[in-house]
């Protein structure tokens, strides 16, 4: 279990340079560990980053009786078990709101599901409902019975359906999708998300028998088949963590950073940004060079599904607009709550107004101060980070364990880049 004592010590304006290599996807590869659940063979996983949400996933699969074992490099092998348990523990769905993931496999499979209201990131907490899951659950047949804070899912056996998401939800497409695979004819899901993640895992699901079309773009088609088989996964880079290490080294403005081993295409509207703001970039098939810029401009931000904006990336982008000539105007469309972090910016310097709980005024650039701080969620706590590489003084971030959910050994990665920081 994670230690959640742990705290980053940044002593910051260190000039950064050199070559950064981005890590398997976290929101891909947490979506891997339910499939196990739907197949009697084996499924190996590669490129599986090393992070807290998927030591959570991989506890989860344990504690529902099945396999997981670790082959070391970024390699796992993940195996159903015949053991039968249909209850999803409560100190684990409180840890990773993917543990969604888990209900559509097990009701497909097992016919019966019971889970806790889910937990994960603060951000967006009481707008985060699950209700378009369980929707699509009792339109493929199940019947939902809500209990105090929980939930009991039965079904003899699902049956494809015509589901509209109401709104846009990755966890929501990616569930359904998955589940509709086992179901009894077509299942058609409109309205969906597009993330790359979507028809990564639509491909490899194809690979192992489904029959999946669409994935990828508004509409999906599924043909409920009979069985899956096993098969490997590879999980694609990380767009959020190479976009993340982009504005980093776009903030820091010290040296040319390399960031290896990525998918600059799953990047567009942050490319588009960089155009305007005047960020000196250079694009490779699996790699993004950022070299110092002579000034860089306010540009303004609206977070979008993808392609648009990622709402993860906003606060990062949120700690470049400080360091960038003019005013920009922030709007976070996805979540709630997740600009309440700017308040910390501010008491490190920044001029940032509140317009509303959704937008900030930014008015830069400004020079940032040390200042001992507590990591909110996993992307602001990121954006903390930079903002301590960028700042005079020394930094404590206390609560990584919210930033080690979603980043792999950052501390010493990041040292590697020439950065004082100090995991303690």
């Amino acid at each position: 279990m994670a230690d959640t004592t742990q705290k980053f010590i940044i002593s910051g304006q260190k000039p950064l340079a050199g070559i950064i290599k981005v890590k398997g996807a976290k929101n891909a590869a947490l979506k891997v560990f339910p499939l196990a659940l739907m197949t009697d063979e084996p499924i190996k996983i590669v490129n599986l980053p090393d992070i807290e949400d998927c030591h959570r996933a991989q506890e989860m699969l344990i504690a529902l009786g099945h396999e997981a074992k670790n082959l070391g490099n970024g390699v796992m092998e993940i195996q159903r078990k015949n053991k039968v348990c249909v209850n999803l523990p409560a100190e684990l769905v409180n840890k990773f709101r993917a543990s969604m993931m888990f209900v559509g496999p097990l009701l497909a499979t097992c016919g019966e599901a019971y889970f806790p209201h889910p937990g994960g990131c603060v951000i967006g907490a009481g707008t985060r409902p699950i209700d378009m899951f369980l929707d699509g659950f009792e339109k493929m047949g199940a019947k939902v019975e809500t209990l105090e804070n929980s939930y009991r899912l039965t079904a003899k056996k699902l049956q494809g359906a015509s589901i509209f998401f109401s709104k846009v939800t990755v966890t929501g497409t990616e569930s359904l999708m998955t589940t509709a695979c086992l179901a009894q004819g077509e299942t058609i899901l409109e309205n969906c998300a597009m993330e790359p993640e979507i028809p990564a895992l639509a491909d490899f699901l194809n690979s192992i028998g489904a029959k999946i079309s669409g994935a990828g773009t508004p509409t999906i088609k599924i043909e409920g088949v009979e069985k899956l088989s096993g098969g490997q996964y590879q999980i694609i880079p990380d767009r959020i963590e190479a976009g993340t290490f982009a504005i980093l080294a776009a903030a820091a403005n010290s040296g040319k950073i390399i960031i290896e081993d990525c998918e600059p295409k799953h990047l567009g509207a942050l490319w588009s940004l960089f155009d305007k703001i005047g960020v000196n970039y250079k694009l490779d098939k699996t790699s993004i060079a950022i070299s110092p810029s002579e000034k860089l401009l306010a540009v303004d931000l609206v977070t979008h599904e993808y392609p648009g904006f990622a709402t993860d990336l906003q606060s990062a982008y949120t700690v470049l607009m400080t360091q960038a000539s003019g005013a920009s105007l922030i709007h976070e469309t996805i979540y709630d709550r997740r600009l309440l972090f700017a308040d910390m910016l501010t008491q490190m310097g920044a001029n940032i107004i509140m317009a509303d709980p959704h937008r900030i005024v930014i008015n830069g650039p400004a020079k940032l101060y040390s200042r001992k701080l507590m990591s909110p969620d996993l992307r602001a706590g990121m954006a903390l980070v930079i903002a301590a590489l960028i700042a005079k003084g020394t930094t404590e971030i206390n609560n990584i364990y919210q930033i080690e959910r979603g980043y792999e050994n950052l501390a010493e990665r990041l040292t590697g880049l020439g950065a004082d920081i100090k995991k303690v």
